[in-house]
């Protein structure tokens, strides 16, 4: 699967189809899919400690691909895309395999080579309370 969209796409179309063929490894229970999404330097942040690089961040995510049905599933609702179209962050819900919100994922993303977006930072956050007054 490819970490890429169609060179005519905007930038922001891009980063929203790569974001949801992430978000699809994870359903497909795809760990290789997932990877490939990875950037070399990609950090996610873990618990206390952040995982550094690829390879961390896959060996580490590998429990999330056990079993016949994803744990949680994420599907972005905003992208912000840098005037320079070479980084973008993506945010939404995460949501638990009822489908309840459990948290809000916030993701950057680099254009590593033309068409080409992998993932460098992740980062969830608890979810929004909803709309203040």
């Amino acid at each position: 699967m490819p970490t890429c969209a169609a060179p005519a796409e905007s930038p922001t179309e891009q980063v929203l189809a790569v974001e949801r063929a992430f978000a699809k490894s994870m359903a497909d229970r795809d760990l290789a899919a997932f990877s490939r999404h990875l950037s070399d330097e990609a950090i996610f942040f873990s618990g206390t400690t952040p995982l550094r690089g690829k390879a961390a961040v896959a060996q580490a995510w590998a429990r999330f691909f056990d079993g016949a049905a994803a744990p949680f599933s994420w599907a972005p609702d905003q992208v912000e895309v840098l005037p320079s179209g070479t980084l973008a962050l993506s945010t939404g819900p995460v949501l638990d395999a009822t489908g309840k919100v459990i948290a809000r994922f916030n993701s950057v993303w680099r254009l590593e080579a033309p068409g080409t977006w992998r993932i460098v930072f992740d980062k969830g956050s608890p979810p929004s309370p909803g709309p203040q007054p």
